[in-house]
């Protein structure tokens, strides 16, 4: 079985294959473009979600060797992507995180992944062009105002994107903020 679907949020990602995995699917690839293959499955399982920076073969394989020796497997996902997917039977040791060091650092990566996607896009938009709407269409009349309006309206939602996409980044960038110090605190 494939299915399509696009998150933003890591948290919402792993709680949605969780869910597939509850209704007897088990994940077995991920592709970039948001494709997620399952299989059926009897047995129960659980999936957790890790994101890393980039990580050289050598660090990689031993990364990859310690989740292993715990029994997590590892599922393929996006090649560029820093998130990394493990599943594996459900028992009572189904946390990736040992301590709160660890789930302390996994916050810190997130808020630099949410920092620095959020600053590329924040760029982005400040390259575009400054108008919003083309400059002829405030001095249009009539019918052909709304007509030239509606049409260039997704164009403008389009150039908008990327500060939308800002507002979003800044609002993951804050919620992993607060699970960081939250576990600083205590």
């Amino acid at each position: 079985m494939k299915k399509f679907k696009m998150f933003f949020d890591i948290e919402k990602q792993e709680q949605w294959l969780n869910e597939q995995l509850q209704k007897g699917y088990r994940c077995t690839n991920i592709s970039g473009l948001g494709i997620y293959t399952f299989e059926k499955t009897d047995k129960k399982y659980v999936m957790r979600l890790d994101y890393q920076d980039y990580l050289p073969k050598k660090k990689f394989k031993d990364y990859k060797g310690i989740y292993e020796d715990f029994g997590w497997i590892y599922i393929n996902g996006p090649w560029l992507g820093g998130i990394r997917y493990w599943q594996k039977e459900d028992d009572d040791q189904n946390e990736i995180f040992s301590d709160r060091q660890s789930k302390g650092n996994y916050y810190k990566r997130l808020m630099g992944y949410s920092f620095w996607l959020g600053m590329l896009c924040l760029a982005y938009y400040y390259m575009l062009d400054s108008g919003l709407y083309h400059e002829g269409l405030w001095s249009m009349k009539g019918s052909l105002f709304w007509k030239a309006f509606l049409f260039e309206t997704p164009f403008v939602l389009l150039k908008l994107s990327p500060a939308l996409l800002v507002v979003f980044f800044g609002s993951s960038f804050y919620k992993a903020y607060r699970k960081y110090s939250m576990l600083k605190v205590k």
